[in-house]
């Protein structure tokens, strides 16, 4: 075989090797990832876990704060839950009601 031939397989050979390399650091960046993303989503339930039972405290006044973000905030929740409720009334008394055009 000549110098030539031999010179272009090996040089192949190692840019095979090195896509094999990087196909393996992709992988494992890929896994780590998945990982990191499956971390980040039980974190987040944990800290909406932990966001409920401190607003139930606070709201039965079995936890105090003196924190005026904390007031703002249970302020807000409050006022969304009382938006949903309404606006699940008005759903329900749409969903539950004659239709006027079948009369």
């Amino acid at each position: 075989m000549t110098d030539k031939g031999q010179d272009w397989k090996d040089r192949f050979h190692d840019i095979f090797n090195i896509c094999q390399e990087e196909v393996k650091k992709t992988t494992e960046i890929g896994k780590r990832m998945l990982s990191a993303s499956k971390a980040k989503g039980q974190l987040n339930e944990a800290y909406s876990e932990l966001g409920s039972l401190a607003f139930s405290a606070l709201n039965k006044g079995e936890l105090t704060s003196d924190d005026p973000r904390v007031a703002e905030l249970m302020t807000k929740i409050k006022n969304y839950e009382a938006d949903l409720e309404n606006i699940e009334k008005e759903v329900n008394t749409i969903r539950f009601s004659e239709d006027s055009n079948d009369s």
